[in-house]
Parts: structure tokens; C-alpha cells; sequence
């Protein structure tokens, strides 16, 4: 079943369930269309209260919230996806960035959807477009896997898998992981293929290793670590 959805309004329409982006790190990275559906929708489902309860209040927005994480998420699709079909405005938002991008959002929306209910993108920032707009690799085709398992074993696998996979890889890495995923790459697809590892991406220490996997490497670990990390691995014939 379809149903129409209100794309271009910037006031929140009853029964609709709006997907909010968020900023990643530079609050001025919020839209004035994700601004104005968070100041007057219903409802604003997100992963930590207190996270999103202060940018609403640091943007001078005050609106009920619910929780809306990956360990009640099942449970809370259903409840959300029941308020929109009373006829409440719902958004979803992440901590960061775009719900569903590795972060809760699928379920709510697969369960509006079930129900025919409209379901309303509102864009904005994004770690890995972000990234892939700025790292020069290529963009023409991409393989986005969200975060890797912790176990090397299985991020080994992995790598091995897809050495000689046509299109960029993309990926989100944990500070605590990076430098030994970063030590992994080098040893399975060696010092020469060209990755980018960012950090903090829009943030004050924003930082962009772009080059052989080699020497992004020895960059990576003479800095800090501390931060959120997006990789980036190229093809395996592509040269800057």
C-alpha cells in the first residue's frame, strides 16, 4: 500500500512518522526543515534522552521524548508505529547523523510501513556520505557494512573476502579497534592499497588520513585515537 507524504512541509502532519537527521558533530549541521519538525511534532523518539533533550534545549526546543535504542527497539517499533496510526506526529532520531545508519530506525519504519502508515525522510548529516564526499576515493559504487564483529578473526574474514571487491569499502570503526583494524588491513591487503581512516568528521579535531594504507597507519597512531572513525578502503587497482 502507498501513501502520500507531505516531502516539502515544514509543519509536522498528524499520522506521519518523520526520520530526522541529526547533526554529527557542528550543531549549525542542522537543517531549518529538521528544526522546524522537531519543534512541533508529537512526539520525538530517540536513542539517549539526555543527548537529544539537550540539543532541543540548546536549540530552545521542547518537546515530549521517549526512548528508542537497540535494546528496546523491537518493543518500541511497535508502540511508535501504533501512536502514528492514532494520528500522532512521530520524529526518530539518532544520537547522530541519520536514523538507520547503523543506528536504530529500520524497525520503526518497517513498522509504519507494514501498516501503510507514511513515513517522511527529513535529510541532513551523515558520517559516511560525509566522509565518502571528502576523501577522494571513488564514489561511483560503494559497499557500506556499518560496524565490522570486534572479534579480528571475523574483521580478517572480512578483509579477505572482499580484497579484490570492485567498489569502495565503507565502514564505521570503534576508538578502541582503530589501530588494530588499521594494522589488519596493512597485513591483508597490504601497505600500498589506499584507504582514508576520518575522525571526529565535522568536530574541532576533524581529521582526515587519506594515502597508502601503509602510511595512514603510521599517521593514525602517532595521534590521538580518542574520537569516532569512518574508513574508507578503495578498490584494489585504484591509485590517487
Amino acid at each position: 500500500m502507498t501513501t502520500p507524504a507531505a516531502n516539502a512541509s515544514l509543519t509536522p502532519l498528524p499520522g506521519h512518522l518523520y526520520v530526522v537527521a541529526t547533526p554529527i558533530g557542528n550543531l549549525a549541521d542542522l537543517t531549518e526543515r529538521a528544526r522546524a519538525i522537531l519543534g512541533a511534532v508529537d512526539l520525538v523518539a530517540c536513542e539517549d534522552t539526555r543527548t537529544t533533550g539537550a540539543m532541543l534545549t540548546r536549540l530552545g526546543l521542547h518537546r515530549e521524548l521517549t526512548a528508542y535504542h537497540d535494546h528496546n527497539e523491537a518493543e518500541a517499533a511497535e508502540r511508535l508505529a501504533e501512536q502514528v496510526s492514532l494520528g500522532k506526529s512521530v520524529a526518530v532520531v539518532s544520537d547522530a547523523g541519520t536514523p538507520g545508519l547503523s543506528d536504530p530506525g529500520f524497525r520503526v519504519v518497517r513498522a509504519c510501513r507494514r501498516r501503510g502508515l507514511p513515513v517522511v525522510p527529513v535529510p541532513g548529516a551523515s558520517a559516511l556520505t560525509a566522509v565518502l564526499s571528502a576523501a577522494g576515493l571513488p564514489t561511483n559504487g560503494f559497499l557500506f557494512v556499518g560496524f565490522l564483529p570486534p572479534k579480528s578473526a571475523a574483521r580478517i574474514t572480512f578483509l579477505e573476502k572482499h580484497r579484490d571487491f570492485d567498489y569502495t569499502l565503507a565502514l564505521y570503526e570503534s576508538c578502541h579497534r582503530i589501530e588494530k583494524f588499521a594494522a589488519e588491513i596493512v597485513t591483508v591487503l597490504g601497505p600500498d592499497r589506499v584507504i582514508c581512516i576520518a575522525k571526529e568528521v565535522t568536530k574541532l579535531h576533524e581529521t582526515f588520513f587519506v594515502g597508502l594504507a601503509g602510511d595512514v597507519q603510521a599517521k593514525l597512531t602517532a595521534g590521538s585515537l580518542k574520537g569516532e572513525f569512518v574508513v574508507l578502503i578503495a578498490p584494489r587497482d585504484f591509485t590517487p
